[in-house]
């Protein structure tokens, strides 16, 4: 089947439309990854997609109704009739509470260049590292099992209203755990636009320090303890705590962020530390889409607000909640400007440290984690989460690190921490390793949190 060029596709699926109104959204992503096991490379690939989603929109006399669906495609016949369906369910639907004109005309110079793509050779330096890093483990008694991947998606949104908005979005990550001949394991991982940054010798290097932590092994019991979480296990926490910061849902009162009795939180001191909170699209290193893509609406999200233009948005400032992911739908409902969400987040603290290793030096007796995993909600209203510790919760003894412990179910609210936390490194990319493959433009610092709820023993290794 003829495969078109995205941007025919937009133009032939607006004038295929007979609806009152008709977004059309094209997805171009190219992805490759590289999978290696027991200090051996197994698999490698290349993918690539096309996906379109078609908005249509259908004025009656109680209001205008929305529709949206998305398919893969390439071809135009494929995009025509997906709008024919599109058309039809708008029709069929009722009043869309989120419905507002159209983003006005708007033109990106670069919306008539190709789509760029990724290949398997942004990988081969990695690959040749990691042979000299599988030789330097083979020797070691050591093993390494480990993924990475790159994808580029170039994204094309153009509407009835004359907008033709174009992104391009680069963006990979690795990780990598080692075992020894003792079965003990250790992990880390690294988000990056194009793998130019990635050390796969340095980050093997961190995977051995850290196994050699792990010689001593000490079994504790649940309790709370004075813990240090690394930059990876905040980004964990705080990209949860964003998702759920829909100003929509707080106003509701279905989250941490609303305020009893009525209202959301907006303005409310939430740590008296300076906590800053804040997505960029322009953030040096951590670039994201400048505009709103919205493929369906939900509670933060409107598809009508496509290729709405997006700028830094301070979430907390000094401590305060200072803005919640809204739609220009729900900042009419709350009376707050409109602050969209936008696809990176960064936290800072104030802290100086470079390393989460130096926060362990005042410490008396505490643990130092690595990462989280399998996090879920157990709380809506308080953002209580709960998870499990993985491949290295290691015993802090008098400021020296001096083994390795069980893992643990853990209890805690991301809130609650900023508020809490005693001391903190400066912030660092960082990659989340619940959520990085999701959401991996992150730089967060590493925390001590002094009373950090380990609720239960683990037997997860």
């Amino acid at each position: 089947m003829e495969t078109n060029k995205p941007q025919e596709l937009v133009e032939r699926g607006l004038e295929h439309s007979t609806a009152d109104g008709c977004v059309v959204i094209v997805d171009r992503s190219s992805t490759a990854n590289l999978r290696w096991a027991n200090n051996n490379l197994t698999t490698n690939g290349v993918a690539r997609d096309s996906t379109v989603t078609v908005v249509s929109t259908v004025a009656g006399s109680t209001g205008v109704a929305a529709a949206s669906l998305s398919r893969s495609a390439s071809a135009v016949d494929e995009v025509r009739v997906l709008v024919d369906r599109a058309d039809r369910a708008a029709r069929d639907a009722g009043p869309a509470e989120d419905a507002a004109p159209f983003v006005p005309e708007t033109v990106d110079a670069a919306w008539a260049d190709a789509p760029d793509t990724t290949s398997i050779e942004v990988l081969e330096p990695l690959a040749n590292d990691l042979g000299e890093a599988f030789g330097r483990a083979r020797s070691e008694g050591r093993r390494l099992f480990g993924y990475a991947e790159h994808d580029v998606t170039t994204t094309y949104v153009g509407s009835s209203s004359g907008l033709r908005r174009r992104h391009v979005q680069p963006g990979g990550h690795i990780g990598v755990t080692g075992k020894d001949a003792d079965q003990r394991s250790a992990w880390v991982g690294q988000a990056t636009r194009d793998f130019g940054d990635v050390d796969a010798l340095g980050l093997d290097a961190d995977l051995e320090r850290r196994l050699g932590w792990a010689q001593r092994s000490v079994s504790l019991d649940a309790g709370r303890y004075d813990t240090i979480l690394p930059p990876t296990a905040v980004a964990d926490l705080l990209i949860y705590a964003y998702w759920t910061a829909g100003a929509r849902d707080a106003l509701d009162g279905q989250t941490a962020f609303a305020r009893p009795g009525g209202g959301t939180r907006i303005g409310e001191r939430l740590s008296e530390r300076p906590v800053t909170m804040y997505s960029d699209p322009a953030a040096p290193g951590l670039e994201c889409s400048p505009f709103v893509t919205a493929h369906a609406s939900s509670s933060d999200s409107s598809v009508f607000d496509n290729g709405l233009a997006l700028s830094r948005t301070d979430w907390i400032a000094d401590g305060e909640l200072r803005a919640l992911r809204q739609t220009r739908h729900s900042a009419v409902l709350t009376e707050q400007p409109v602050t969209p969400g936008i696809g990176n987040l960064l936290v800072d603290v104030g802290g100086t440290s470079t390393q989460p290793e130096a926060l362990a030096a005042g410490m008396e007796r505490g643990l130092l984690l690595t990462c989280l995993w399998y996090i879920r909600e157990v709380d809506a209203q308080s953002l209580l989460l709960t998870g499990l510790t993985r491949d290295g919760v290691y015993l802090v003894e008098n400021g020296e690190i001096t083994g390795s412990v069980n893992n643990f179910r853990f209890n805690e609210s991301p809130i609650d921490l900023l508020a809490r936390f005693t001391d903190a490194s400066a912030s660092a990319p960082s990659f989340s390793r619940e959520w990085g493959d999701e959401f991996l433009r992150t730089s967060t610092p590493a925390l001590r949190v002094p009373d950090f709820n380990m609720s239960s023993v683990s037997q997860a290794s």
